[in-house]
C-alpha cells in the first residue's frame, strides 16, 4: 500500500530571484526565517536537516532535496522561483511525502501539523525578505521538555509576550523580552493563530510554536539580526522565559 501527502504553496515575494534563492537554498539564508539547514550546492550534495540529499539544483530557480528513512518513507522539499515584475519573484514550494507499506496511526496528525507549519514558515520567509534580506542571523531555540498539562498554556504565553485580549495582526505590542537580552521593546504582531505567534522587532523575527494540538511541546525559534549574539546565553534566557510563560 502506498500513501502520499502533498503541500503546495504559491506566493509573490518582495525580492529578486537571487535573494529568494539565497534565502531558501543556503545555510546562511535558512537561519533568517526557517532553522539551521546547511546545503551542499550540487545535485547529490548533503542537506543537514533530515539527512537529505539535493536532487535538483538550478540556481537561482530550482532547488529540491529528498530524505528517506530506509523504511519506505520519503520526504521531498522543493522550490521553484520565477522572476516577477519590478524586482519581485514568484515562489512555488512544496513538500511531498510517500510511504510504502503500513502507515502508523500518527500520519494524519503529522500531516495536519506539516500543512500549518508550512504556512507559518512561508509567511516568515516573506517577512525576512521584506525586512531583513541579506542580514546575518543568529538562530535561538528553546522548548518545554514535554507537552503542557493544561489547555490554556499558550494563552498564558501570549500574555507573557505582551498581547492582550483583542490584539490582532498588525498591532504593535510591548514585547516582554528578558531583561538580560535588553528588556521590553515594541513589536509588530505579524502572525497570530491558536498554534503560532509571530512578532517582528527592529532586531529580529520572534517565533512561538504551540504544539498542543499534536501533543507536541511548546517551543520558540527566534531569528536575531543584531550583530554578534551569544547564542548559548540567549537560549538560556529564553528557556527561563518560556518556563515562566508556559508553566
Amino acid at each position: 500500500m502506498t500513501r502520499e501527502f502533498r503541500v503546495r504553496r504559491e506566493q509573490d515575494l518582495p525580492a529578486t530571484p537571487q535573494q529568494v534563492w539565497n534565502a531558501v537554498a543556503t545555510g546562511a539564508g535558512n537561519l533568517g526565517w526557517l532553522y539551521p539547514m546547511e546545503v551542499e550546492p550540487r545535485v547529490g550534495g548533503a542537506v543537514t536537516r533530515g539527512h537529505a540529499t539535493v536532487v535538483e539544483w538550478e540556481p537561482p530557480h530550482r532547488f529540491a532535496c529528498r530524505s528517506e528513512d530506509g523504511k519506505g518513507f520519503s520526504n521531498t522539499l522543493s522550490y521553484a522561483i520565477e522572476a516577477g515584475d519590478d524586482g519581485a519573484s514568484h515562489l512555488s514550494m512544496g513538500i511531498h511525502w510517500v510511504h510504502e507499506g503500513t502507515v502508523d496511526g500518527g500520519w494524519d496528525t503529522r500531516a495536519d501539523a506539516a500543512g500549518k507549519h508550512v504556512d507559518f514558515y512561508q509567511h516568515s520567509l516573506a517577512e525576512y525578505l521584506r525586512h531583513f534580506a541579506g542580514h546575518r542571523a543568529t538562530y535561538v531555540k528553546a522548548d518545554r521538555p514535554s507537552p503542557p498539562a493544561h489547555s490554556d498554556v499558550f494563552t498564558s504565553l501570549l500574555r507573557q509576550a505582551g498581547l492582550t485580549p483583542g490584539t490582532a495582526v498588525g498591532d504593535t505590542v510591548r514585547f516582554r523580552v528578558p531583561d538580560g537580552l535588553g528588556g521590553p521593546r515594541d513589536a509588530v504582531v505579524d502572525y497570530l493563530s491558536g498554534d503560532f505567534l509571530g512578532l517582528r522587532t527592529d532586531d529580529g523575527l520572534y517565533r512561538f510554536f504551540n504544539g498542543q494540538a499534536w501533543n507536541w511541546p511548546i517551543w520558540l525559534g527566534h531569528h536575531l539580526f543584531t550583530g554578534p549574539v551569544d547564542e548559548k546565553r540567549a537560549a538560556q534566557e529564553w528557556q527561563a522565559w518560556l518556563e515562566k510563560a508556559a508553566p
